[in-house]
């Protein structure tokens, strides 16, 4: 008769059945900070420029690495300080997905960004600033809830602790905090950083929305409208490299006034 001791008969009964074999998920659905999914699309980076000599070569250089297939669209917004004469002379006609465009006079970022719409081509549209604020290698991230079907539209969020931050300006973070408040309250949205330079859309929410605002009041115009029209909207934490005055930081608080009036005025009209 055969006899088992306890360890033997403890090992057999613990023993764990053979797992299913379970297929791997393929290398194109893996949606990472680091890859997007490889698609068919274009990628339309809009840059509105006004007064960056010191920083455009530069935020050019950075969104070109980003391996994306993409156009990139600049709109010089009058500028006087040599930023025109830059464009002419190392970036017009030198890169095959770069297209320059000039306003005769300055008008102010939302008017800049309404001629980019209109000389883009892509199948997403993103905003980026020409100065160095933010990082275009977090494309991939902000993509990524529009290219697996989550989203209409993706805003970037500052406060989300999405990465390194460069730490100053209270009372521009209490400010931001306020109009964010206030456009939540009447898009009944609960974004956390409504100002945030960072959104990307498909391209037909783009083209198929009429914005009027010429200024930084661009910003709450584009969350009411798309808010009203109830498309989806995500946001995705992101790092911010915030400059001060001295070194071209354009936005004050003359520009806070009118996006109070514009989260005021495109709740109750178009």
């Amino acid at each position: 008769m055969e006899t088992r001791t306890d360890t033997e008969l403890i090992t057999r009964t613990t023993e764990a059945p053979e797992p299913e074999h379970v297929a791997p998920v393929p290398e194109s659905q893996r949606l990472t900070r680091l890859r997007a999914p490889r698609q068919d699309y274009v990628l339309s980076v809009l840059i509105p420029v006004y007064n960056e000599v010191h920083t455009l070569l530069e935020i050019l250089a950075r969104v070109r690495e980003v391996e994306i297939k993409k156009e990139i669209i600049i709109v010089d917004d009058g500028s006087t300080d040599g930023t025109r004469d830059l464009l002419r002379e190392k970036v017009e006609g030198q890169f095959p997905d770069v297209k320059v465009v000039y306003h005769t006079h300055n008008q102010g970022k939302g008017a800049a960004i309404r001629t980019a719409i209109q000389h883009a081509t892509g199948d997403y549209m993103i905003i980026q600033d020409a100065d160095l604020e933010y990082d275009p290698r977090e494309y991939f991230a902000l993509l990524e809830p529009l290219l697996d079907g989550r989203a209409d539209v993706v805003f970037g969020s500052r406060f989300l602790g999405g990465g390194p931050h460069r730490v100053h300006f209270f009372w521009h973070r209490v400010g931001n905090g306020f109009l964010t408040l206030l456009s939540n309250m009447l898009t009944n949205l609960n974004l956390t950083d409504m100002e945030v330079c960072y959104k990307v859309f498909k391209a037909e929410v783009l083209k198929n929305i009429q914005l009027k605002s010429n200024r930084f009041d661009f910003e709450p115009e584009i969350t009411a409208k798309v808010a009203k029209r109830r498309y989806r909207i995500y946001e995705v934490p992101i790092s911010y490299s915030g400059r001060d005055y001295s070194e071209g930081k354009k936005i004050g608080w003359r520009d806070g006034v009118q996006a109070i009036w514009t989260i005021i005025k495109y709740r109750f009209t178009d």
